[in-house]
C-alpha cells in the first residue's frame, strides 16, 4: 500500500505505517521531495494559489503511481490529536491538509486510467473507538476483522506516542547542552511539512552553519510556560504549538524564535500577527522567512545573518509577565446607551434583519455599501494576507467611525462567529485589534452568534431568531424573483420598484404581523412576480453565482458583478442565503456520521433544520407552483448530490456545500457558473476550483469559471473573462442550458 510523503504524514506516518505493517502490508513511501517531484505533477494542480506544500502532493501521488503501487492510502484528517496538557479552544487540521486528497482524487485522472485504488477517508484520528468503527467500515472489502484493526489502531497510537516521545527527550538534550553551555540557539516553529527539505530549501541548515543550535516547535511544546495569554480563537493544532513556542522562546533570553510561513497560507495572517505580539509584549524579536517553490537563499541568509548581528549587539531584557488588559463589553446597559454598527453583506436579506433587531430593542445600524477608501483602509489595519472578506468588513466599519457618523463611545460593533475551521472565527478580535490600533480601544466588539464567551450581553431570544429566519426567507425569495424578471421588463425600473414596495411591506409583516400573514405576503410576492410584465420571447444566459458567502452577495466586495451581469445581458440566478445557515447545522449531521460528532448534536442540528424548512415552505410551496419561478433547493438534496463528488466531510468554510450549489445549478438549468472565492481562501482551494475539472467532467456542456476576489485584482481581467464565458454561453444558445438540466 502506498502513502504519499507529504503535509499532515510528515506527523502521522509512524501512525499508519505500524497500523498497515500490523495488517500485513508492505508500505510503500513515495520519494523524497524535489523540483523533478513538483514537475511531475505540476499539470494536474487546479490552483495556482496553493502553497507549495500542497502542489508537491500531486507529484509525490505520481511517484507512487510509477513505482507500479496499486492501492493508495491518503486520509483527510479535519481534526488532529488533542494534546491534554495543552488545551486549546479547538484542535483543527489546516482545510488543505485536512483534505487534500479530494484534490487528488478529482483531479489526477492517471489514478483512474491505471486502475489504482485511492483510499481517502474521512477519519476522526482525535477518537480511538470512533477511529476504530470508521477504518472497520471502509476497509471492510480488505478482509479484516474488526478485532485485527482494533489490535492495529492501539499499536498505531503506542507507536505515535514514542515518536512524539523521541524527538521531546531529544529537544530537551539540546536544551541541555544551550544552558550547560551558555550557548545562543534559534527555535525554528513552523508545520511539520516545514521539516521537508524541498520545502524549506536547507534554511535549517543554514542556521547551523552560524553555529547555531536548532529546536523546533514540537520538541519543546511538553514544556511549561508563564505567559499563555493569547488575543485570538487558539483553534488550529499547529497553531497552538506555534504560540507556545512564542511563549517560550519570550522567557529564554538565549532563544530565538523565526517562523516558517509557506507563501499562499491564509492561516499565517492570523498566526504571524499573534506570534509577533507575544515576543514584542516581552521585548524580543521576531523574524519571519516565507516559503515558496523558489530555491535561492540569499533574501534568507541576509535576513538570518542580520538576526545574528543584531541579537550581538542586543542587551538582556528581563523577563516581565505583561499587564492584561480587559477588553470592552457590551452590557446589557449598552442596549440603550450604544448604537450597533453591523457590517453590510447581502442587501435585501440585511435591510429586513435591520428592522427585525430594532423591534427586538437593538439600536442597529447597517452602514451603506462602502467606497473604495474603506478598502484601503481595511487594507492599512489587516494583515495583507488576511482573506479579502475581513479587509471588506473591517474596513467598512472603521470608515463609518472615521466619518465621525459614529460616536465612539456610544457605539458597539456586532458581527457573526463562525467557529468553524475558517478565519472568519477571528473575525472578532482582528476587529479589536483593529479599532485599538486605528484610536478606537472604548468600542465593544460582540457577536451576535458565536462562542458564548463572545456574544456578550447579547441575546437571541426565540421571537427574534423567529424574526430573523422569516427576514431571511422573505429577502431570499424577493431576490429570487427579482433577478428572474428583471432582465426581461418591459418597463425599465418596474422590477426594483415592485420589490422596494414588497419590501416595505414585508418590514411592517416582522414588526407587527404574525405567521398567517407572513404566509399570505410569501403567496402574494410569487403571485405579484408571476403577473409582472416581461418581454416573453425574449433568451438570455442564465448564470448562477456561488462561492465564499461574503463574496457572494456583497456588491462591493464581488466588483458589482450582478450590475455587470445584467448589463452584459444575462440573467443572475442567486442561491438562498438560508441554505447557508441550514448547511452550518448540517455538519453536526455528518461529524456524527463520520468522525466524532455526538448523536445529541445530531438531533439538534436535524431539528433546527426542520425550523428553518418550516419558514420557508409557504416560499417553497407558492415557487412550485407559479408559472416562472423553481423553488430553492433543499439542503438534504443538496448534500445528496455534493456527496456524488466530494466527501461531506469538507466543512471547513463553504466545503462541501460549496460544490453541491454548482452542482444544483447546472442540474436545474443553470449551466453557466461563477465561483467566487477570496485569493487564499484555503477551503475553496479545494471544493471550488478544486472540483471543476470533475465537474467539467461530468458536465460537457457546463460553463464554469473561478473569479478571485481580492483589493489587488484586476477588474478589466475580470470584466473580460466575464465577458467571454457570456460569449460561449450565447454561442450554445438556450439549448444548452436543457443539456445541462438533462445531464442529471
Amino acid at each position: 500500500i502506498g502513502i504519499p510523503r507529504v503535509l499532515n504524514m510528515y506527523e502521522d506516518y509512524p501512525f499508519w505505517f505500524t497500523f498497515f505493517t500490523m495488517l500485513g502490508y508492505e508500505v510503500v513511501l513515495s520519494g523524497d521531495s524535489s523540483t523533478q517531484t513538483y514537475f511531475q505533477g505540476m499539470a494536474t494542480v487546479p490552483s495556482d494559489s496553493l502553497c507549495y506544500p500542497a502542489k508537491l502532493v500531486h507529484g509525490h501521488i505520481m511517484d507512487l503511481v510509477q513505482k507500479g503501487v496499486k492501492k493508495i492510502f491518503y486520509p483527510c484528517i479535519p481534526y488532529n490529536i488533542v494534546d491534554e496538557a495543552n488545551p486549546a479552544d479547538n484542535h483543527y487540521n489546516c482545510p488543505v491538509v485536512a483534505s487534500y486528497a479530494e484534490n487528488i482524487r478529482g483531479n489526477m485522472d492517471i489514478l483512474k486510467e491505471k486502475d489504482i485504488s485511492f483510499l481517502q477517508p474521512f477519519l476522526p484520528l482525535n477518537d480511538a473507538k470512533r477511529l476504530i468503527k470508521r477504518l472497520t467500515k471502509e476497509l471492510s472489502g480488505e478482509n479484516l476483522a474488526r478485532s485485527e484493526i482494533e489490535a492495529a489502531v492501539e499499536a498505531a497510537y503506542i507507536e505515535l506516542n514514542h515518536y512524539k516521545k523521541d524527538i521531546r527527550q531529544y529537544g530537551e538534550k539540546i536544551l541541555e547542552r544551550i544552558e550547560r553551555d551558555h550557548l545562543p540557539a534559534v527555535l525554528l516553529a513552523g508545520r511539520p511539512y516545514h521539516i521537508d527539505p524541498e520545502i524549506n530549501h536547507g534554511i535549517p541548515e543554514l542556521i547551523q552553519s552560524y553555529g547555531l543550535p536548532v529546536l523546533s516547535e514540537d520538541m519543546v511544546y511538553h514544556l511549561p510556560v508563564k505567559d499563555d495569554t493569547l488575543s485570538i480563537v487558539n483553534q488550529w493544532s499547529y497553531h497552538a504549538r506555534l504560540y507556545h513556542a512564542a511563549s517560550f522562546a519570550a522567557e529564554h533570553d538565549n532563544i530565538t524564535l523565526i517562523q516558517f510561513s509557506s507563501f499562499g497560507c491564509g492561516l499565517d495572517a492570523i498566526t504571524t500577527g499573534e506570534v509577533r505580539a507575544i515576543l514584542e509584549r516581552h521585548h524580543r524579536l521576531y523574524t519571519l522567512i516565507k516559503l515558496d517553490e523558489v530555491s535561492n537563499l540569499g533574501a534568507a541568509r541576509i535576513r538570518i545573518r542580520s538576526l545574528i548581528a543584531a541579537l550581538a549587539r542586543r542587551q538582556p531584557v528581563p523577563y516581565e509577565m505583561p499587564m492584561v488588559i480587559e477588553r470592552p463589553h457590551f452590557t446589557e446597559a449598552c442596549r440603550k446607551t450604544h448604537t450597533i454598527l453591523a457590517p453590510q453583506m447581502a442587501p435585501v436579506q440585511f435591510e429586513l434583519i435591520e428592522a427585525t433587531l430594532q423591534k427586538h430593542g437593538y439600536k442597529l445600524v447597517i452602514p451603506d455599501m462602502p467606497e473604495n477608501g474603506a478598502i484601503d483602509l481595511g487594507l492599512r489595519y489587516i494583515n495583507n494576507d488576511m482573506c479579502y472578506p475581513a479587509i471588506v468588513v473591517i474596513g467598512q466599519l472603521l470608515s463609518v467611525l472615521r466619518s465621525g457618523a459614529a460616536d465612539p463611545d456610544h457605539t458597539a460593533i456586532m458581527m457573526f462567529q463562525t467557529c468553524g475551521a475558517c478565519r472568519a472565527t477571528n473575525y472578532l478580535n482582528l476587529m479589536r485589534e483593529a479599532l485599538k490600533d486605528a484610536g478606537y480601544p472604548q468600542v465593544p466588539v460582540f457577536a451576535c452568534i458565536g462562542r458564548p464567551s463572545e456574544t456578550d450581553a447579547f441575546v437571541l431570544t426565540r421571537s427574534c431568531s423567529t424574526d430573523v429566519t422569516k427576514s431571511i426567507v422573505y429577502g431570499d425569495l424577493l431576490v429570487r424573483v427579482k433577478n428572474r424578471v428583471q432582465p426581461y421588463e418591459t418597463l425599465p425600473g418596474s422590477a426594483e420598484r415592485l420589490l422596494r414596495k414588497w419590501l416595505d411591506r414585508a418590514k411592517d409583516e416582522i414588526r407587527h404581523g404574525n405567521y398567517f400573514q407572513f404566509r399570505q405576503n410569501i403567496r402574494d410576492i410569487v403571485n405579484d412576480f408571476d403577473d409582472f410584465p416581461i418581454h416573453e420571447d425574449v433568451w438570455k444566459p442564465r448564470v448562477g453565482i456561488v462561492g465564499e458567502i461574503l463574496v457572494k452577495y456583497h456588491p462591493v466586495a464581488n466588483n458589482h458583478l450582478e450590475e455587470l451581469l445584467a448589463a452584459e445581458g444575462a440573467e443572475v440566478v442567486m442561491p438562498d442565503l438560508l441554505n447557508f445557515m441550514e448547511y452550518i447545522a448540517y455538519d453536526d449531521i455528518v461529524k456524527h456520521r463520520l468522525l466524532d460528532g455526538s448523536y445529541i448534536n445530531k438531533l439538534k442540528a436535524e431539528m433546527s433544520i426542520q425550523v428553518l424548512e418550516f419558514f420557508r415552505r409557504p416560499a417553497t410551496q407558492a415557487l412550485a407552483k407559479s408559472r416562472r419561478f423553481a423553488p430553492p433547493a433543499n439542503i438534504k438534496a443538496l448534500a445528496d448530490l455534493a456527496s456524488q463528488q466530494v466527501s461531506l466531510g469538507n466543512m471547513a468554510g463553504e466545503g462541501w456545500f460549496l460544490t453541491g450549489e454548482m452542482m444544483e445549478l447546472v442540474e436545474t438549468g443553470v449551466p453557466n457558473v461563477i465561483c467566487l472565492q477570496p485569493f487564499g481562501c484555503l477551503p475553496n482551494h479545494i471544493t471550488g476550483k478544486g472540483v471543476m475539472h470533475a465537474l467539467r467532467n461530468r458536465y460537457p456542456d457546463s460553463n464554469i469559471i473561478a473569479l478571485d476576489c481580492d483589493a489587488g485584482a484586476s477588474e478589466v481581467n475580470q470584466e473580460n473573462r466575464i465577458k467571454l464565458m457570456l460569449s460561449v454561453a450565447r454561442e450554445k444558445g438556450p439549448h444548452n442550458a436543457q443539456t445541462a438540466g438533462d445531464a442529471g
